[in-house]
């Protein structure tokens, strides 16, 4: 099985290869979308020979059976010797295929038959395949060919050029119509057959291994080996006479100095495995902490080491029997079984010490605890013998032709033997109990990597169960079968659990770590370190599933898997299948993918080269270059899915139905999302609003960063950003406040004492706007008089500047020149636009006496009364003052005697 499993690929070759060469015979054939009309020489001088019927001489018609008309008919001549080559071969493999189909629905149809059945058919298939896209083209470019004829005219005659021209055609378009058809049906046929053959194995498989047979507990069948074993040990030495008398006969001495050459080769090399190999191995016992690269290369080096040199010597001895033919024919199947079982041994040794390292334990890549690393290893080792054993006694039994009874009790004892050792291994790991019973207290075990796992432990009693129960109720294949399944999946699960940590370990390890590759990558690619962790992480995960779908295939062909079906399975699923109407292909996707990224990348690149180079160099303003390269981007992106949908064959009339189910969703969950893609192409269309405008919307003011179909986002004058939706923009209110052009307003609000000159306020509020830089001359600054207020004046002073950008700037300084200007000249009052009494001096005699009189009354209680503030220059005198108040000098001591009531009701 495995040979034929590995010998498939060489035959697949062979059918690539015959694959090329059908398609490229099948490329010479003319083309009948050109056989159809007249050829280029047939056609040339056709307007020479039909000039007499237009011009008849003697004024005669032209005769009927002219030189041009036979030459008609002849011109379909290339394509119907290339439909008949095509024919032809659609015959032959017709032929074929029924021969096949007849040889596998016989009665008595064994293994053999169905191998040679099925061997290529696929070959066949392709040349199928092959034909039927040959014939695609040229009957589509027939069918147009007719279609430019027109439909035959149902009333008045229709020429006769025309009607011939019509026959023809039609008659081109049938054959090769009928051809396709043909090819075709053959395709299904083959298909069939390879499922019929499929069936027939898996039937086979399923009765051969479920057949019954006798039971071990049989009292009937030890009877039947104890009466045939003197049959079978008659049958042994003669075989063993026939062995000495052909080594007699072919022992020449350069056979013999081959075979001695071989066992001497084989000896060696056995030797080296068993004292050279370790030291090779480099796992030095006085290193404590290796790293785990270090590990798994160490474990590598022991487990090739100790397999390969094993394998080539039991391959030698076996090649030199065989070529030496010192051995009979029949025997050469024990040889192999026997030294196959040698290097099967070898194998599980070196995996054992490579992977547990029983007297290395810091080398140990496996996590397991030193008494489970010598238990593991002593069951392999051991189900490793008991197999090597149970198959050379079945090899014996087949060579000498041995009995059904002895047969059945050798490998149901092997199955039930390996079943034992099994169940004993399993039963060594469940060692906790003894341990719980000498401690104080639940234990806790400090090597929990010691004992197998639950589930893989109750996995392990099932098939032992199952092994050892099977060859005492009759099912002796079955049991044989599990036993090498187990070891088989085994061995697979150990090395791929090998190559997986490896995998993640060497390669993504060297691509993640400051290594020596990683280094050299980032220095020549030019790559970061978080795009070097990404594709380490892309090609572990690849490798990952590689190696498990391998395994899956190699796990599953014991199961009458075989390795054709594999592989036709893998190449239909990856070069197309069809589910219904529509042919699905991974390779067709695959590069569909590839065409989407390879046009986003060409896209981005003529994006960054319209923001970069091209459109900065224009007069464009910011918004305008914004717009340009994100339809750009779209449109580009656009053109990408198309091509890539092109060349998945999707059009747009496949993809109404799909149309028809997003407007369902659009009509209830994608609605805001579709109006916000609408609102997008509205904005970058209509430009109200665009990239650098300063906006208000509700209470966010900042300036446009980015507009996209979907949203807008704005920054802050925070540095903080707003993601708003386009829908907001285009139904609600926004500010643009440079929507027109950029110039901004600056309004400063200015209160000035009522007995000042509001003419000559205004004059200096106006001096001080003109003599900034950024307020513009034209319009100029103007003061406008808003209110008559007691005891203030209004004022606003109104200035326009050439940005709005400036607009809190200006306003700052022009705060700074105003105050100080009117502070100057006494038009506002020290205190400022707070100030809200009137001072009034001399009343300091009165603040004396007050306080003599509260420190009198109580002296816990302080009364404290602040001084008027000193007038500034240019303030009105303390008569004019008591004038606009209404307050005299002789008021005064009422004041005071207020003032002094007023103090004594707030302290009690």
């Amino acid at each position: 099985m495995h040979r034929r499993f590995l010998s498939s690929r060489f035959r697949t070759m062979a059918r690539a290869t015959a694959l090329i060469a059908t398609l490229t015979a099948t490329a010479t054939l003319p083309n009948p979308a050109v056989g159809q009309g007249s050829p280029p020489s047939t056609q040339a001088p056709a307007p020479q020979q039909a000039a007499p019927p237009a011009a008849p001489a003697n004024g005669q018609p032209a005769p009927a059976n002219g030189a041009s008309p036979p030459a008609k008919p002849a011109a379909p001549k290339p394509v119907s010797e290339a439909l008949q080559t095509l024919r032809e071969r659609l015959d032959t493999i017709k032929a074929d295929l029924e021969s096949r189909e007849k040889a596998i629905t016989g009665p008595n149809v064994g293994a053999g038959d169905l191998t040679r059945a099925r061997d290529g058919l696929d070959g066949l298939a392709d040349r199928l395949r092959a034909i039927i896209d040959l014939l695609g083209p040229r009957l589509e470019a027939a069918r147009e060919r007719l279609e430019q004829i027109g439909p035959k005219p149902k009333e008045g005659a229709e020429g006769e050029e025309v009607a011939r021209e019509r026959a023809e055609r039609e008659q081109a378009v049938n054959d090769i119509d009928g051809t396709q058809r043909l090819a075709k049906s053959l395709l299904v046929q083959s298909d069939q057959i390879v499922d019929q053959i499929s069936n027939r194995r898996r039937a086979a498989f399923t009765r051969g291994l479920l057949e019954r047979s006798s039971s071990l507990f049989s009292p009937d069948l030890w009877m039947r080996v104890a009466a045939d074993i003197p049959r079978d040990v008659s049958s042994l030495q003669t075989g063993l006479e026939d062995t000495v008398s052909l080594f007699r006969r072919n022992g020449s001495l350069w056979n013999l100095l081959v075979l001695g050459l071989a066992f001497g080769l084989s000896f060696a090399l056995y030797f080296g495995r068993r004292n050279i190999a370790p030291a090779l191995g480099r796992r030095d016992i006085s290193v404590t902490n290796p790293s785990r690269r270090a590990k798994l290369l160490g474990a590598w080096r022991v487990l090739l080491l100790g397999t390969l040199p094993a394998v080539a010597g039991s391959y030698a001895i076996y090649y030199a029997l065989d070529a030496t033919e010192l051995l009979p024919a029949r025997y050469l199947p024990v040889a192999s079984a026997i030294l196959g079982g040698i290097a099967f041994i070898a194998f599980v040794e070196a995996t054992a010490d490579a992977l547990l390292a029983v007297n290395k334990p810091a080398w140990r890549p496996a996590p397991v605890s030193d008494a489970a690393a010598w238990r593991i290893t002593a069951l392999a080792v051991s189900i490793a013998v008991v197999i090597t054993v149970s198959k050379s006694t079945e090899a014996l039994n087949s060579a000498i032709y041995a009995a059904l009874p002895i047969s059945i009790a050798t490998r149901g004892i092997g199955a039930v033997t390996a079943a034992l050792l099994l169940a004993i291994g399993l039963h060594r790991f469940a060692d906790t109990a003894e341990k719980e019973e000498e401690c104080f207290g639940p234990y806790v075990g400090t090597e929990t990597s010691a004992n197998v796992g639950g589930p893989l432990r109750l996995l392990g009693w099932v098939a032992v169960a199952v092994i050892a129960a099977a060859p005492l109720v009759g099912y002796v294949a079955l049991s044989a079968f599990l036993v090498d399944q187990l070891i088989w999946t085994a061995s697979i699960l150990v090395l791929l659990w090998l190559l997986i940590v490896s995998a993640d370990v060497l390669i993504g390890g060297s691509l993640c770590e400051e290594t020596r590759i990683a280094t050299t990558l980032q220095a020549n690619t030019g790559l970061r370190k978080r795009s070097l962790n990404q594709i380490a992480v892309i090609v572990t995960g690849f490798a990952r599933v590689l190696l498990i779908a391998v395994a899956a295939l190699l796990a599953l062909a014991p199961w009458g898997l075989d390795s054709t079906d594999v592989f036709s399975s893998v190449r239909t699923a990856f070069f197309g299948f069809k589910v219904g109407d529509v042919t699905i292909s991974l390779s067709a996707i695959a590069f569909g993918i590839g065409i989407l990224v390879l046009g986003v990348f060409i896209t981005r690149g003529v994006q960054r080269w319209l923001e970069n180079t091209y459109l900065p160099a224009t007069d464009l303003d910011a918004g305008l270059r914004n717009s340009i390269s994100t339809v750009a981007g779209y449109v580009g992106f656009l053109l990408a899915l198309a091509l890539s949908f092109s060349y998945l064959g999707l059009s747009l009339e496949k993809l109404t139905i799909v149309a028809g189910a997003l407007s369902v969703g659009i009509g209830f969950g994608l609605q805001s999302i579709v109006n916000n893609f609408v609102s997008g192409l509205l904005l970058l269309w209509e430009r109200p609003i665009r990239v650098g405008d300063q906006v208000l919307i509700g209470d966010s003011e900042g300036i446009v960063k980015r507009i996209s179909v979907r949203s807008t986002e704005i920054q802050t004058f925070d540095r903080s950003a707003v993601i708003v939706p386009n829908s907001n923009l285009i139904s609600g209110i926004v500010k643009n406040r440079v929507r027109g052009d950029r110039t901004g307003r600056v309004i400063i609000s200015v209160n000035v004492l009522r007995n000042q000159d509001p003419v000559r306020a205004a004059e200096m509020m106006v001096e001080c706007a003109r003599a900034h830089p950024d307020v513009l001359k034209e319009p100029p600054p103007r003061v406008v008089f808003k209110k008559i207020g007691d005891p203030f004046l209004e004022f606003e002073l109104i200035a326009l500047v050439s940005d709005v950008n400036f607009g809190q700037k200006v306003q700052s300084d022009l705060n700074f020149s105003v105050f100080k200007t009117l502070a100057d000249a006494a038009f506002i009052p020290p205190m400022g636009p707070a100030s809200s009494f009137i001072t009034v001096q001399g009343l300091e005699p009165v603040r004396d006496a007050l306080g003599q009189i509260a420190s009198a009354v109580g002296s816990s209680a302080t009364h404290v009364i602040a001084a008027p503030a000193k007038p500034a220059a240019g303030s009105a005198t303390s008569e004019d003052q008591a004038d606009e108040s209404g307050v005299s000098r002789e008021d005064s001591p009422r004041l005071a005697s207020q003032g002094q009531d007023t103090g004594r009701r707030r302290h009690g």
